[in-house]
């Protein structure tokens, strides 16, 4: 199913080059083509309906791993994780037109301005955190006049001049009468929240607790309500699953055993904060506790530091939907979930939680309208 067919509820999965987690120590070559075509082809069985390819910049290149994984599926969208500030926004506007051609109209985006300033100078970015976000901006102005721009046009702002810019590839969803190609974005501070209210489709939150996402996304709501504009929601987790709820806590013991494990012998000590906001909102949550609300579980988080969606919902996946539920009701849409045991989980999560979830969403609407 694509998510044409369900747009009340969401589901995103993640996939990577090579089988790695907090407990799966990366080996061998950084791309395993074969692992990369049974993911994909993986959560697209199970009912996603869209998977994020993630961007470090260390790793494999996203754009390229999207192509690939189009190519070897029929129906599954992708959210590629991209960093403005690389590649210029008018070649980034051409390539993800392209790529939304070559796949079907299959693309969205996930625009991540650099919550670390060593990640960032790797691939030689040396401007600061709050300058990053303003550059965003920027580059997505600019992105959003290629894809609709009817003849070429010139800018010159802070950060990017062009004389003539044009293209004359545009994504298929603006030539289907969508703008552009829908637009993720992240990030919880005072410089990210303006240019979120500003131009996200999807503000994407980590797997906060209750109360921090009805804080956050009140803030974005607020500040996307000045340009006259509506946001979607998207809060990421990392189900984990038994057919009882002790076994799923029983599991989840073990999984924050490897995770500590494997980081003694990679060398890694107990993980220190993150730079970036949504890492310090995690940890700020973990100090409440290793669990919030009914089956947050906060322990792997507090372990690494907050680093990426490292919070889990435990249980059935009864349960777990349930509490998914209660995300949703805050008005949370898009749910982003992956495993510790990544391949295995998401043919998991399609077997019982993702169908569960859409139920159980399907019948509060119906509820909803009725009421109304």
């Amino acid at each position: 199913m694509s998510q044409q067919q369900h747009n009340d509820v969401e589901f995103i999965g993640m996939i990577q080059g090579q089988k790695v987690s907090e407990i799966h120590a990366a080996k061998g070559p950084a791309i395993d083509r074969d692992y990369v075509r049974a993911f994909a082809q993986a959560h697209e069985q199970a009912g996603f309906d869209r998977v994020l390819v993630p961007h470090h910049s260390t790793g494999p290149d996203a754009t390229l791993t999207v192509a690939f994984a189009a190519s070897v599926t029929e129906r599954i969208h992708f959210m590629l994780a991209h960093r403005p500030g690389f590649v210029a926004p008018t070649l980034a506007a051409r390539q993800f037109a392209s790529l939304d051609q070559f796949s079907g109209g299959r693309l969205g985006v996930h625009y991540i301005s650099g919550g670390s300033d060593d990640e960032q100078r790797r691939d030689g970015d040396w401007l600061n955190h709050d300058q990053r976000y303003a550059r965003t901006d920027e580059y997505l102005d600019v992105l959003r006049k290629v894809w609709t721009s009817e003849k070429p046009f010139d800018h010159e702002g802070a950060h990017y001049r062009y004389a003539g810019a044009f293209s004359e590839v545009k994504p298929v969803q603006t030539l289907n009468g969508k703008p552009h190609v829908p637009v993720y974005f992240g990030g919880a501070s005072e410089a990210a929240i303006p240019v979120a209210g500003k131009h996200a489709d999807v503000y994407a939150l980590w797997g906060e607790s209750l109360d921090q996402a009805r804080e956050l996304t009140s803030r974005v709501r607020a500040e996307a309500a000045k340009h006259g504009r509506q946001v979607r929601f998207s809060v990421s987790f990392r189900p984990i699953l038994a057919e009882t709820e002790e076994k799923a806590w029983e599991r989840a013991d073990r999984i924050l055993e490897e995770t500590k494990r494997l980081r003694v012998v990679q060398g890694f000590g107990r993980g220190g904060p993150q730079q970036s906001e949504g890492a310090k909102r995690l940890l700020a949550a973990a100090e409440k506790g290793p669990r919030v609300d009914k089956r947050l579980w906060t322990a792997v988080a507090q372990e690494i530091g907050g680093r990426s969606n490292s919070t889990a919902l435990v249980g059935t996946p009864e349960q777990v939907a349930d509490a998914l539920l209660d995300y949703y009701d805050l008005g949370v849409t898009t749910f982003l979930i992956r495993g510790f045991d990544p391949l295995e989980d998401a043919i998991d999560y399609g077997r019982a939680l993702i169908p569960r979830t859409r139920e159980l969403v399907a019948q509060r609407i119906a509820s909803q309208r009725k009421a109304a």
